[in-house]
Formats: structure tokens, C-alpha cells, sequence
């Protein structure tokens, strides 16, 4: 552990400014003689030799896993500082993780430290109360050895508590330090921490609450441990093996640069410990193994472990390896063989998963039924054993927690071994390993990314939905991960949500429409088919209501709008946001989330409830009216703003229905928790066995006890051309023309075309939030067609010239596409008022006036929700509402092309203004720049013969109706035909009027009602 000494009076030896800057630029250390610890070596003095900058330039740097999480940093002076005038203060409030680094250029050589015993600096310490050695807040402290650079470098990494008050020296002996399993920038390279090359170092500070911190002083001291030029690996900690098997733990010997052993290396081991009886279970075992000096690194011995077999059903028990190491660093932790758990009826596939169930229940402790309803985001776990020391039931990664490189295969290999830390413990009951992978597995660089849902809900065809849904599934199945965070079946009622996207749309009946892509992710509502390695289990989110926010009711941080209270009669709750989730249980969702946000139900006097802790509506109507027999997942880190301290905030959400809780860092302390507030009665033993069973049926059902590990059959189809061509048909589908003058579209390929836009060439703008990051980023994040090649593909023979700006000369062209619109975001993050807005940029208004002034053109608005453009509708003569159509740029050129016709249709009602929101079908004043629904084609001129042809479609559709066949395909068509007719007669002269008949027949159709519909419909033509 790191040593601490208090500062007293004395302060840090301060070199001179040469020898100074000479430390901070080479990192090298001076000549010393052989039998002396040579001088301590500034790395930081936070004087202002190093900027604030990022890398490869020399310099501080933040970083979390969002915005907010990023701690802030000041170069302070303080009279108090232990070295020099100044120190480097921070303050930070990090929910997810989040920190700073000292990265060295990349224009210079590294550091050498090899001389050096350990690293260590002052850090003040802001506990006013004195506490016990090691309660404190924990800091992780890692440094960068080898590579290229800080950011392919490995890391090492220990910690200390801040549980002291003032200024404070942290001594960290190199030994100290361990090489990270949990993440490594490039897989990791030798796991030797050699010091001959570092990059620098990083501070990972506390999350859960605020805090601030100092630093001053960052120096090497000490003289060199010369056993640090080798290291004693394993080839795995955890080492299976069924009971009579023999298990094989292969021991190898790295060096600090691949280059030979300077000296011999021994290892002794010994079978030690653990809960296998030795001479009944094993064999004993003990022995040396030696590398001699000049063995290469990688060398390997094996060390053979049998195990006896006693015919009895037995619980999984373990066999430690104690190694002991001379002559080079030991292994992180000591290996263990586990005999597998045989014999019980839990075991057995051939039973009925009830019985299974039920069996393995009876055997559980509290503390491993706690562990069960745990999930913990893989970053933020202490150590990997803690998977088996807490018995933990789930991982998950956030949006932007993946591993390096971040690749299919990686993802396999990393789940794969966390599940084999979790076949350490006595029941090896395997994890539930679960991503966000809410428009394809959007995690992951070179996979799929699908239109964001608003699009799905935009191509109005179920049937595509389902599909997307299966590749979805097959993509985040192959690379181990049986669980995915989706769909959102929320029912956006507000377009300054900035989690419009999520939804398919404004109506409850065209959500509930969509919910077809659960089938396509599991199956079977029964359950069937969740252990195919093509299905996952999918997540109904997020219940309920969360879509209905009111603006400016949200409390969390800056937020406007998401996370806020939705106010509405006991009818609307029922009609609009219950009935997608109705729809969901009937397709036998797995999973259920609930929102983070509030309901507040008009006339019942209650108040605003946190959906974490609504038992009425979780347990009253979703388990109860609905029969949902899967489980409840909180979102990240949700119950903690159920209101109250910790303990309430579990009791109250566990007794409210949650099954598992998405901690995602306090697992620790949600387990001690839960486990006292069951032991004081406060939780009875009943629910927290009514979760535990819920939880264990779907991972028997996903046939995680058969199969733990990764199937990778269908690896090498993530990101497949068949994949894509799933994709890029979606993409064409959701495209919604809205006005088309003068048939503009489709294109021509013997035209001259100019493109312009912040969005032409952008693949990163136009998959949006959720894209390999949480927030998303502009610029080429992963694999994919941006539009502007996707239209040079679909005619490579034309003439065009693309201008971001619109800057070029426009002279000779004879159409121009002006691809506008948004930058990613997710979540609140993108609530208008948060620093969004609903305008096209500036930059963007200038090219679509350019443009259009210049030539006939055609706008495309890519965006997660309506942009206003009716100040400018009058100089565009054909507008695309594309939404975020993901990776497949292609399908948009195939619209643009004509290879596919547009008949997208709009999932959310276009508004004139800002002030008319929230606007939505069925509101009783109605009058938008267009009307949900709408949606020109250019697959068919409409039909002739004005109202004489919508009444005769009217008794075709009533025909169809009387015969039972109102929802069928052919009755939909007749209401197309119909609504193409009344679209032609309103044109360009959208009115109220018109607006709303038109907008409550695509509601009618879409509920079951054509015959209704068509009814609309002739009133919308006769108000054109």
C-alpha cells in the first residue's frame, strides 16, 4: 500500500531551475553511484512548465465518461504550497468516471524511471473529521509504461484513500503498482513495468458525490528495485475443470522488452487453501519451476492439477495455487482451479426451467441473492475477483466503456472473462453481461448502425422493424453479450426532449406498431428461442411516461426537460404512454427499465412520484394488470435520486418492484445495503426472492448455464454486407419528402450536382448520440457511407462538386442538395435550452441561401427531431426530413436517385415555431408546418378523380372492414392511395384546417380504423 508521511515543516528539496527544467523535458535521471539512491526528479510542480493541453503535445488533460464528469482544473497559488508558489487544484461531481492525466509529447523521447524506486507527491487531504485509515474517498493513481504514446502505452495502476486532513506526501513504490485487467489502450503489450519508457501518469478521482482536491509536487524517488525486469505471469486466474479432470495452469516469464532473463527466475508452488478437500477432491501438488537466465520471454511451464471424482453433487470448489516468486515480480493474484459444481438439479437442461429455478433458489445465501440483483458498470470494478467476492449477477457497459482495441473479437474476450471470474464462485451462476445498443450495437467500431428508432418509426413498416431488431441481436450476440438496453418504447410528446430520437414517435398507436423489433432481438414471446446465438434479451424502457415531460420541470443538473415530471389524467397515462408497454409484455419483453423521471397523475392529489420508486405503477400495473413475468432494471444510477439517503433510496425502489439495480459503481455498498435493510425487516425475504427468481429465469432461458461464454458463430457477420443491406433499406424507408416543386427529386444522373452542408460528409452528424460513445461525436467514429459518397456510388459517372461551406462557384450546376442539421448529443444533454436549440446553424442557413439562390435545390435536414425551416420553406423546393439514419449513407442516395421511391412519413408533427411545443395529433388547436403523417411519394402520381375516387376507396375499405380485414395490408394500401390524393389537393397549402383530419387519420389507421380514417381523410380534402 502507498505509504503516507506527514509534511510537517519540511518541505520538498527544490532543485535548481536547470536541473528543474532538465527533469521536466527528458524525464531522465542524473548519474548517481551504484550503493546510493540517486536525487529525486521533478515530473510536475505545477508551476506552469506544463500547459493545460492535449495529446501528443506535452500537457494536463481531463477526461470522463461525459461532459459533466470531467473534473475542473486551476493552476492556483497558495502560501501553503509544500513546493514552489503554486499547486494544481480541482474540483469535480462524477457520476459515471472521469479524471486527469499528465501525458509527456509524443515529439520526444519517452521518460526513463528506471532508476528509481517509486513515484510519489503531496496531496491535500479535505476531510475536517479524523477517520480511520482507509474510509476515506479511494484515488486511483496509474502511470503509462511503453508503446508510442500515453494513449498506447500499458497501465499500472494502485490507489490511496483521502482520509486525512491537509497536505500529505504519497510515497508509491513501483512494486506497489498492478497491471490493469480491466482495461489496457492496446490490449497490453508484455504486462512487464519495465520504466524505461513512460508516458506519464493519471489520477482517477471518486464518484458519487462532489468533491476537490490538490496536488503539488509529482517527483520520482528512491533508488531501483532491479526485480521489476521481469514479471511472472498466468496464462488465467480462474482455471474450470469438471470434477476427475485434470486442470493445467501454465506459468510464463516476461521481461521488460521481450529480451532474455538476466537471471534465473523460480516459482515454487503449492495447493493451498481453499474449499476443495485435498485427497478427497485433488491431489496435492507442489513443486518448483525454474527459467534460467537467458530464457526468452514468453517461456512457459505448465503445472498439473488433478482432481478426483467422488460420484457426489457437489457446489463448485476451489483450489488455490500459492506461487512464489524469486527473481521477478509475482503474478497480480495467485491462480485457482474450480472444480465445477455437478450433480444438482439446477444443472440439469433437461428440467423445466421452473424446477431449475426453484432448486437453485433454495440453495442461495443472502449474500448471493444480493450479489444477483447487483449491476455494476466493468469500469468500475475494484478488482475483477470482486465479480466472485460479491457474487455479482451483472456487468454492463456504458456508452463509451468498451474495450481496446475496440473490436467484435475484443468485446468477445473481454465478457468472456469476466464470465469466468463468475464460474469462481460455489454456485457459478454466469453474469448477465447488457449494453445500450439502442440503434445496432452502436458500441462497437464496424458494426451496424441502424436509423436512429425515429427513423424505424418514419418507414412505418413492422415487418423492418422486426428485422433490424434480429441484426441487432445477431451483432451483439456474437460478441458475447446476451442482453441489450432496448427498445425505448417511450412516446416523445415534445420535441425540445433531447431524447426525441429514442422514440418512434408521437403516437402511442405507432410506437405500439413498432414494438415488432422485440420479436426480431428474442423470439418467441415464450422465451424459446433466447439461448439461439442470434437473439438477446431486450429491455421495454423506459417506464413510464418519460416522453411526456414538461419543459422546464427537470432538476437534474442543467437539464430542461428529460428526467422531469410528466403531468397527466389517469386516461392520457393509459392511451398514450401505457399502451407500447401492454404491447411489449404480450411480446414477452424479458426486461423492463423505468424512467428516471417523475409521474404526476392529475386529480389523484399525490404529487410527483419517481418512477424508481411508483410501487403502484411497477408493481400494481406492469406485474400486476400487465402479468409481466421478466424483471425490473433501474436506469444508471437512478434510485439514488429517489428521495432520501441511501438505504431509503433501496428500500424504497426494491420494494416498489426493481429487481436489479443498475448501481453502476456502488456495488459494494448497494450489496451491504440490501442485505441489512432485508435483515432489519424493511425488505421481507419474500420480494427479495420474488427478484432473485425473475432474474434467474431469464438467464436459464438465455442458456447462460450451458453456454457462459461468447458464441462466435456469427462474428464475422457484425458489420456484414447482408447486415448493411438491412440498414441501408431502413435508411431509404425513413426518408420523409416534404415538399417536392417541380419534381426536383428524384435526381438525375446526368445532372450537374453541388452538395453542400454541415451534414453531407459527416458520418459521426449523421448516426447521432449513441455512436461508439454515449454523446456521439462528429467525424468518422466508426465504419460507414456518409451521404456525399453514398451519392457519388449511386452515380459515379455524374458530375458533382461537394462544398461544405458553399464557397464554391455554383455556376453551372443543375440542382443543389444542401445536407443540414444537427450535431450529436444524447440524453438530456440535448434538451433545447441546454444549449440546443431547434435552428439550423448559421454556417447551415448560409449554405441552404447560397445554394438556393442560386440553382433549384433540395434540403435534407438530418437531425434527431423537427428543424424549423418555414422562414426559408419558400426558397427550398424540395425538403427531406433524412432523421439519423446511422452508417448506410447508401440509402439516402437511393432516394435521391430514384433506385428507391420516398415513402417515409413523419413519426412527429413538423412545427411552425419553438412557441407552438409541444404540438402532437389529436390536440385540439392544430396547426404545424406539417402534419404527422405526412409524407409525399415518388412511387406513384396520385390516382385521378379527386372526391369521386376517396369515396369509392372509402367502400373498398369498408368492404374490408365488414369482412373482418380492417388491419390488413390491402385495407392500409386503400388508405395510402387516399392519403396520396389528399396530399396533392392540400400542396403547399397546409392549414389548420387540413393539418388536423390529416393528422388523426394516420392515427386511425394506424389503431385499427381505416374505415374512421378514411372518413379524415375526405375532411382534410375538402378543408385544402
Amino acid at each position: 500500500m502507498p505509504v503516507r508521511r506527514h509534511r510537517g515543516r519540511v518541505r520538498t528539496a527544490v532543485l535548481a531551475a536547470t536541473a528543474v527544467l532538465a527533469g521536466l523535458l527528458a524525464g531522465a535521471p542524473p548519474s548517481t553511484a551504484a550503493d546510493e539512491a540517486p536525487p529525486p526528479v521533478p515530473v510536475d510542480r505545477f508551476e506552469g512548465e506544463v500547459p493545460f493541453a492535449d495529446p501528443p503535445a506535452d500537457g494536463i488533460f481531463t477526461w470522463g465518461s461525459d461532459a459533466d464528469d470531467r473534473p475542473a482544473l486551476t493552476l492556483a497559488a497558495r502560501t501553503d504550497a509544500p513546493e514552489g508558489d503554486k499547486v494544481l487544484e480541482g474540483r469535480y461531481d462524477i457520476s459515471g468516471w472521469g479524471g486527469f492525466s499528465h501525458e509527456f509529447a509524443t515529439d520526444r523521447p519517452a521518460h526513463d524511471w528506471s532508476a528509481h524506486k517509486g513515484v510519489r507527491f503531496w496531496w491535500y487531504g479535505q476531510n475536517t473529521a479524523p477517520l480511520p485509515p482507509g474510509s476515506g474517498p479511494r484515488v486511483h493513481f496509474e502511470i503509462k509504461d511503453g508503446g508510442t504514446s500515453g494513449g498506447t502505452s500499458e497501465l499500472w495502476t494502485t490507489s490511496f484513500t483521502d482520509d486525512w486532513q491537509g497536505w500529505h506526501l504519497i510515497e508509491i513504490p513501483f512494486a506497489d503498482f498492478q497491471y490493469r485487467t480491466d482495461y489496457q489502450p492496446v490490449g497490453g503489450i508484455d504486462q512487464v513495468l519495465g520504466l524505461k519508457e513512460m508516458w506519464g501518469y493519471a489520477f482517477t478521482l471518486p464518484t458519487g458525490s462532489p468533491g476537490s482536491f490538490a496536488v503539488d509536487g509529482v517527483e520520482l524517488y528512491g533508488k531501483a528495485d532491479p526485480a521489476l525486469t521481469a514479471r511472472v505471469v498466468t496464462d488465467a486466474v480462474v482455471h474450470p475443470v469438471d470434477e476427475g479432470g485434470t486442470a493445467r495452469v501454465r506459468i510464463s516469464v516476461a521481461t521488460t522488452g521481450s529480451g532474455p532473463l538476466p537471471e534465473p527466475v523460480t516459482v515454487a508452488y503449492t495447493t493451498e487453501g481453499g474449499t476443495a478437500r485435498p485427497g478427497e477432491d485433488f491431489t496435492p501438488v507442489s513443486g518448483t519451476v525454474t527459467f534460467p537466465a537467458g530464457a526468452t520471454s514468453g517461456t512457459s511451464r505448465s503445472v498439473a492439477v488433478p482432481t478426483l471424482r467422488d460420484g457426489g453433487a457437489e457446489v463448485a470448489e476451489t483450489v488455490p495455487l500459492k506461487l512464489t516468486v524469486t527473481g521477478a515480480r509475482p503474478p497480480a493474484e495467485d491462480p485457482r482451479v474450480v472444480v465445477n459444481a455437478h450433480g444438482l438439479p439446477y444443472l440439469d437442461p433437461r428440467l423445466p426451467v421452473d424446477r431449475r429455478v426453484a432448486d437453485l433458489l433454495s440453495r442461495m445465501t443472502p449474500a448471493e441473492k444480493a450479489g444477483q440483483m447487483t449491476q455494476a458498470e466493468r469500469n468500475a470494478l475494484r478488482s475483477p475477483g470482486d465479480i466472485a467476492s460479491h457474487a455479482l449477477g451483472s456487468l454492463l457497459s456504458g456508452g463509451g466503456s468498451v474495450p481496446t482495441p475496440n473490436t467484435p473479437a475484443a468485446w468477445a474476450r473481454m465478457v468472456d472473462a469476466y464470465q469466468l471470474r463468475a464460474q469462481e464462485t460455489r454456485l457459478q451462476i454466469p453474469l448477465i453481461y447488457g449494453v445500450d445498443a439502442v440503434h445496432g450495437h452502436n458500441n462497437v467500431v464496424g458494426a451496424t448502425i441502424m436509423p436512429h428508432n425515429i427513423g424505424i418509426g418514419a418507414a412505418r413498416d413492422p415487418d423492418l422493424a422486426r428485422r433490424t431488431g434480429a441484426v441487432t441481436a445477431k451483432e451483439v450476440r456474437a460478441t458475447g453479450v446476451p442482453w441489450d438496453f432496448a427498445p425505448c418504447l417511450c412516446v416523445t410528446r415534445d420535441e425540445r426532449w433531447g431524447r426525441s430520437y429514442e422514440a418512434f414517435g408521437e403516437d402511442p398507436a405507432l410506437v405500439t406498431a413498432m414494438a415488432t423489433v422485440i420479436e426480431g432481438m428474442q423470439g418467441a414471446p415464450s422465451g424459446r428461442d433466447l439461448d439461439r446465438n442470434d437473439k438477446v434479451l431486450a429491455s421495454a424502457k423506459h417506464f413510464v411516461g418519460d416522453g411526456g415531460t414538461e419543459f422546464g420541470s427537470s432538476t437534474t443538473g442543467s437539464y430542461t426537460i428529460d428526467q422531469g415530471v410528466t403531468r397527466v389524467t389517469r386516461q392520457e397515462l393509459e392511451a398514450v404512454h401505457l399502451a407500447p408497454f401492454a404491447e411489449a409484455v404480450k411480446r414477452g419483453t424479458g426486461t423492463v427499465m423505468p424512467s428516471y423521471s417523475s409521474l404526476d397523475i392529475i386529480g389523484d392529489d399525490a404529487g410527483p412520484v419517481k418512477m424508481h420508486a411508483d410501487a403502484a405503477m411497477i408493481n400494481g400495473v406492469l406485474k400486476g394488470r400487465m402479468g409481466f413475468d421478466g424483471f425490473v432494471v433501474s436506469d444508471w444510477q437512478a434510485i439514488d435520486q429517489i428521495p432520501g439517503d441511501y438505504p431509503s433510496d433501496v428500500r424504497t425502489s426494491v420494494n416498489a418492484g426493481l429487481d436489479m439495480i443498475m448501481v453502476p459503481t456502488a456495488y459494494q455498498e448497494f450489496t451491504r445495503v440490501l442485505r441489512a435493510e432485508v435483515a432489519a425487516g424493511r425488505i421481507s425475504p419474500a420480494r427479495v426472492d420474488d427478484a432473485v427468481k425473475r432474474i434467474l429465469t431469464q438467464k436459464f432461458r438465455l442458456g447462460l448455464f450451458e453456454q457462459p461464454y461468447a458464441d462466435t458463430t456469427h462474428l464475422d457477420r457484425v458489420g456484414s454486407a447482408a447486415h448493411r443491406a438491412v440498414a441501408r433499406e431502413a435508411v431509404a424507408k425513413s426518408q420523409v419528402l416534404l415538399k417536392n416543386d417541380g419534381a426536383v427529386l428524384p435526381l438525375k444522373r446526368s445532372q450537374k450536382v453541388y452538395v453542400a452542408g454541415s451534414n453531407a460528409d459527416d458520418l459521426g452528424n449523421q448516426a447521432g448520440g449513441w455512436t461508439i460513445s454515449w454523446q456521439g461525436a462528429s467525424g468518422r467514429t466508426t465504419t460507414g457511407t456518409t451521404i456525399l459518397e453514398g451519392m457519388r456510388k449511386a452515380a459515379p459517372d455524374a458530375a458533382l462538386t461537394y462544398s461544405k461551406d458553399a464557397s464554391a462557384p455554383t455556376a453551372g450546376h443543375d440542382v443543389g442538395v444542401v445536407v443540414v442539421g444537427e450535431t450529436p448529443y444524447a440524453e438530456g444533454v440535448g434538451d433545447v435550452g441546454n444549449g440546443h436549440d431547434l435552428e439550423l446553424s448559421d454556417a447551415d442557413e448560409a449554405a441552404v441561401d447560397r445554394v438556393c439562390a442560386a440553382m433549384r435545390c433540395a434540403v435534407l435536414v438530418v437531425s434527431g427531431r423537427p428543424q424549423l425551416v418555414g422562414d426559408r420553406l419558400g426558397a427550398v423546393d424540395a425538403l427531406v426530413a433524412s432523421w439519423l439514419p446511422g452508417t448506410e449513407g447508401d440509402g439516402v442516395a437511393d432516394v435521391l436517385y430514384g433506385t428507391r421511391p420516398f415513402t417515409g412519413r413523419l413519426p412527429v408533427t413538423w412545427p411552425k415555431s419553438v412557441e407552438q411545443l409541444p404540438v402532437n395529433v389529436g390536440d385540439a388547436v392544430y396547426d404545424p408546418q406539417f402534419p404527422y403523417g405526412w409524407g409525399l411519394t415518388t412511387l406513384a402520381e396520385p390516382s385521378p378523380g379527386g372526391e369521386r375516387a376517396l369515396k369509392a376507396l372509402s367502400v373498398a375499405v369498408r368492404a374490408l372492414e365488414a369482412a373482418g380485414r380492417g388491419g390488413s395490408p390491402a385495407a392500409a394500401e386503400l388508405v395510402g392511395r387516399a392519403r396520396l390524393i389528399v396530399q396533392a389537393e392540400i400542396g403547399a397549402g397546409v392549414s389548420a384546417a387540413s393539418a388536423k383530419p390529416f393528422a388523426e387519420a394516420e392515427h386511425l389507421l394506424l389503431s385499427g380504423k381505416p374505415s374512421a380514417a378514411m372518413a379524415r381523410l375526405t375532411t382534410a380534402y375538402r378543408a385544402a
